[in-house]
């Protein structure tokens, strides 16, 4: 049998031209390259500032702090969580949490906006289900459930105890006579720890675009992180009874705005939603849990359920798909058990040109059906049409829900698509498109947070580690880490996140193997009797090899796409973007690293002192 013939055998006649639809891909992203790529968009400072408030727990007043821990965790969102509780279990008492926000929660203490729930199964998502005894109320959880749950995990683990909410560390320096870190904060502090770890996370700093006129509109403003309910009514589930006479613009059409405008869409007199790229909608299926099926789980159950995702959503052969969702469905048609089924048709394994040109077919294939859904569902012709996404699956975050594209079909509602360029202006009561003003009273920012802008700026803060080198020196042409979790110069100083690890499609999965790991250390180093432990410069220059040897495989398919957080907006300095500091073995590969390193026992590539 022929490759072609095995081809036709697995997809079926093609019902489209694969040439035709690469060229509308390319020009749709043609349109909305810039020059500026993540420049775009404004930094919330000086008259932007307001932006970053905490609408949501009055500021309460303190005494700076001048004490000495064992530990500081910066960031009290999963990763911080998961870190103290995984210091807890290794018998580590002396833990302090700061945290900017009010409370625990971290994205979900920010993330309020109405219809916000988590995009990955929440049996999967939402961490430590089984040492919390609990059990989520639906197969994907909305955001009150998800900040409670956090909210119980912060007390399980006793990390109120010293935590201090509502406060920004300002600089961080290594003491090497004392080998030690002294923190400042906004509050005055000024404390010690022997350890410290950064748990900040991707996603908190919303980021503005940087649209001529955003200083002079005189109607009502906020971030979609910082939702004013004072002003819209209602809450998280809804009700927004407050917009009943408003005229209400959104600019955004991402994951948030996919899942908040169906309730603007309900409450507002009239919405205004302004799009630059569409997202790709399938379907949610939300549904309840079932309780039977949850006294049915063994021991072990949910270690075995995130395994078993990761591998799906990885490229992995697994004989059972547990949680069989819209994630699970993309990548058994998109990655390597759609290679291996043809090549059984075949029978032998497919070239990796073959294998390439089976994934782009299967990718063109389920975009279309993607596409299809908005004919199915959205009644306008010309409104259906600048509603579909036209690029590859994976070029941006794809979206799942069963409310957004039907909102379309209220008559207060508009889509104002700009055909890519993005809004043109704004003006004292109006956003402008193609020169054509729509007056708004309210106007919602659903732009996201800042994505692959420097670390400082996320942060909010430099790093000196030994010799008075800052962390922005040392990461000035590029990130550089062993293991993706510690940087040589820099003592008892760990990254939770992103930094060169792997990526996987449940975060809080990467963040537990990541907080398992770094106890490890921590736990391997106290117990040696040791003051410090860093990665050698070795060490670290090899990691940093293989990182960059590895990463280099999605180059082509990201410059392809159109612009966003994935590929730096577009711009030309990096067209990877996200990705291109994640080490490209995958995650199953790089757990087992982590994990087989662990079971050596030898610390291979750290120096402690």
């Amino acid at each position: 049998m022929t490759y072609q013939t095995a081809i036709q055998s697995y997809l079926g006649d093609l019902d489209f031209d694969p040439a035709a639809l690469k060229e509308k891909y390319l020009a749709e992203r043609d349109k909305r390259v810039r020059e500026d790529g993540i420049d775009q968009y404004v930094e919330v400072t000086a008259d932007f500032s307001h932006y970053e408030d905490d609408p949501y727990t009055p500021r309460i007043q303190r005494e700076p702090v001048n004490d000495e821990v064992e530990v500081i965790i910066i960031g009290g969102g999963f990763g911080g969580l998961l870190l103290g509780a995984r210091l807890r279990e290794a018998g580590f008492d002396d833990i302090r949490v700061i945290e900017k926000a009010g409370d625990f929660g971290g994205t979900w203490y920010w993330n309020r906006y109405p219809g916000a729930m988590c995009d990955v199964e929440s049996y999967c998502y939402l961490p430590l289900l089984e040492e919390m005894q609990y059990m989520p109320k639906h197969k994907y959880s909305f955001a009150p459930e998800i900040l409670q749950h956090s909210i119980n995990i912060a007390k399980r683990y006793n990390l109120y105890d010293k935590a201090c909410l509502q406060t920004a560390v300002t600089d961080m320096r290594w003491d090497e006579a004392g080998q030690q870190w002294h923190l400042e904060t906004d509050r005055g502090d000024n404390m010690r720890a022997r350890y410290v770890a950064m748990a900040n996370g991707p996603l908190n700093r919303p980021k503005l675009p940087g649209i001529p006129g955003i200083n002079e509109f005189k109607g009502h403003t906020f971030h979609t992180s910082r939702w004013d309910y004072a002003y819209t009514g209602g809450d998280s589930s809804g009700g927004l009874t407050g917009l009943r006479d408003k005229r209400v613009g959104i600019i955004g059409t991402g994951a948030t705005a996919v899942q908040c405008i169906p309730h603007l869409g309900e409450w507002a007199r009239e919405l205004y939603v302004f799009q630059r790229t569409p997202s790709s909608v399938d379907v949610r299926n939300n549904r309840e849990t079932d309780p039977q099926w949850a006294a049915s789980l063994p021991a072990g159950w949910q270690q075995q359920r995130m395994d078993n995702f990761n591998s799906m959503v990885s490229g992995g052969d697994e004989d059972q798909d547990m949680v069989h969702d819209g994630w699970t469905d993309i990548f058994r048609n998109l990655t390597g058990n759609a290679a291996k089924a043809a090549g059984k048709v075949l029978g032998r394994r497919l070239t990796k040109a073959e294998r390439a040109e089976l994934m782009e077919l299967s990718d063109y294939r389920k975009m279309n059906s993607v596409r299809g859904r908005v004919d199915e569902i959205v009644e306008d012709t010309s409104t259906g049409e600048r509603l579909k996404p036209w690029y590859r699956q994976f070029c941006k975050r794809p979206c799942f829900h069963d409310e957004y594209l039907p909102t379309y079909n209220r008559p207060n509602v508009t889509l104002v698509d700009t055909d890519g360029r993005g809004v043109q202006r704004l003006t004292e009561n109006a956003v402008v498109v193609d020169d054509v003003e729509y007056e708004v009273d309210c106007l919602i920012f659903a732009t996201g947070f800042e994505v692959g802008t420097a670390y400082t700026r996320r942060s909010g803060y430099d790093i000196t580690g030994r010799g008075g080198q800052a962390l922005s020196e040392h990461w000035a042409d590029n990130i550089r880490t062993f293991q993706g979790l510690m940087t040589h110069g820099f003592p008892n100083c760990f990254f939770l996140g992103f930094t060169q690890t792997a990526i996987t499609v449940n975060v809080p999965h990467a963040l537990n193997e990541q907080a398992k790991h770094v106890a490890h250390i921590l736990d391997e180093t106290r117990r040696r009797q040791k003051s410090s432990v860093e990665p050698t410069a070795r060490a670290e220059e090899d990691y940093v090899d293989e990182v960059r040897r590895l990463a280099v495989v999605g180059a082509r398919f990201y410059a392809e796409c159109t612009p966003g957080y994935y590929n730096s907006e577009g711009g030309k300095g990096n067209k990877q973007g996200f990705f291109s500091n994640m080490h490209g073995a995958g995650p199953i590969a790089f757990y087992n690293d982590l994990r087989e390193w662990r079971a050596a026992g030898q610390l291979d590539g750290l120096e402690l002192n």
